[in-house]
This record gives C-alpha cells, structure tokens and sequence, in this order.
C-alpha cells in the first residue's frame, strides 16, 4: 500500500474518531443539563415565583407583591461592591417605599447572625431574606453578587443588572418600577 493511501485511510480514521468524540460529549452534556436549567431568565420574562423568610420571621412570596415593583437583590456580606451600593438602597427604599416600590434583599446561604450583623452595621430598614438552600438563586440563575432584577408591577422582569449600582441609578431604576398612579 503506497503512502498516500496510508495517509488517506489514517485521516479518515482521525476524523471519524473526532465525529465520534463531539457526538458523545454533546449525548453527556445533554444528558446532565435539566430542562430549563440551560436557559437564563430574559427581561420580558415572569419572575419565578419564591417563598423566603425574612430575618423577623416574616414570609415573603414575589406573588404576594402583585401591584407593587420589586428592586429584588442578591448579595452577600463579604461582597465588597454590595457593601457599597447597600447604602444606595436603603435611601432610595425610603423615598420609594410609600410610592409602590418594595425592596427584597436575599442574602446567598450565610448565617442568620453574620446577615443581622450586617444589617444593624448600615442600618438597613427593607426586609432581608435568607436563601439557605440557593434555590431561589438556582430560580433566577444568579451568578455574580450583587446582582439585581427589577420587577414590575405585573410580575415582569424589566432589567437585570449584574453589577454594582450607584446612588443614581438605584434611583433610576425604582423609579422604571413604580407602579403607574
């Protein structure tokens, strides 16, 4: 057999192999995504609903706040950029609250007393949830903390924001949230 077929019937042979490979990663990788799991929450979208309980043992559903926008936050203690924009929320949420924006801040997985520490240290007034078992960061497909979806009154998501906010556009955004008078 001359060295040219050799060659041919070899690079045959690799490119079956490769065909092969990529089928079978795409089967596994197919095979270990849930449905839904892939997908990540668009603006447009209807927030999934959740039940959390706050630090005072209040129980809060998304649903509960139909009619209402929701300035929903994910953070963390030891965040340094939510550390920053915290502040920024708080004096937004008390010149909004009475205008139909609720702010719900879910801290990821932390203890009750480090998230209560936190809170009386910036003096935080809006409810503060605690999402032990990350199921409704799993829901939202929360990546980086902080991170931000603003809800409409009807249950819409209007914007995520996936960074860290200024005084202004805290403002901003509640005021895209607020329900229509």
């Amino acid at each position: 057999m001359s060295t040219e077929k050799v060659n041919r019937k070899r690079n045959r042979t690799i490119r079956r192999g490769i065909v092969l490979m990529l089928f079978v990663i795409v089967i596994i990788v197919g095979l270990t995504l849930e449905p839904g799991k892939g997908r990540t929450l668009a603006i447009g979208d209807q927030a999934p609903d959740f039940q959390l309980v706050d630090l005072e043992g209040n129980v809060h559903k998304l649903s509960d706040y139909k009619g209402k926008g929701v300035f929903l936050n994910f953070w963390g203690t030891w965040c340094a950029p939510c550390k920053r924009e915290m502040p920024h929320m708080e004096s937004q949420y008390n010149v909004f609250k009475d205008q139909g924006v609720e702010v719900l801040a879910i801290n990821v997985k932390e203890t009750d007393l480090k998230v209560s520490s936190f809170r009386n240290a910036y003096g935080l007034t809006f409810p503060i949830a605690i999402d032990k078992t990350e199921a409704v960061k799993e829901a939202y497909r929360i990546k980086p903390l902080p991170t931000t979806i603003l809800i409409d009154p009807n249950g819409k998501i209007v914007d995520i924001v996936t960074r860290e906010m200024s005084e202004e556009q805290v403002k901003h955004y509640m005021e895209m949230i607020r329900p229509e008078k």
